[in-house]
């Protein structure tokens, strides 16, 4: 009976411990895009992925979302 406890408990928190890095992307790209100078094509490329990160983040999707806020990321290196 513990062993289906510890595991259920490492289960429930494991989510929220995956998902700790996406809120922390989506700050840093907003931080970046405050201060970048970026054309209109690289800014909503970055939008778009920012937005699509968001909004996996919101459907648990964690893996995925850190994949498309990553890329978000890129590409404002890539344009900067």
């Amino acid at each position: 009976m513990r062993y289906f406890a510890v595991v259920l408990f490492a289960v429930f928190f494991a989510g929220n411990a995956l998902g700790g890095q996406c809120p922390s992307l989506m700050q840093r790209i907003d931080h970046q895009l405050q201060s970048a100078q970026l054309d209109v094509e690289a800014e909503a490329k970055v939008i778009e992925l920012r937005e699509q990160g968001e909004s996996l983040h919101n459907q648990g999707k964690h893996s995925e979302a850190e994949v498309a806020l990553k890329k978000a990321i890129d590409e404002l290196d890539a344009a900067l």
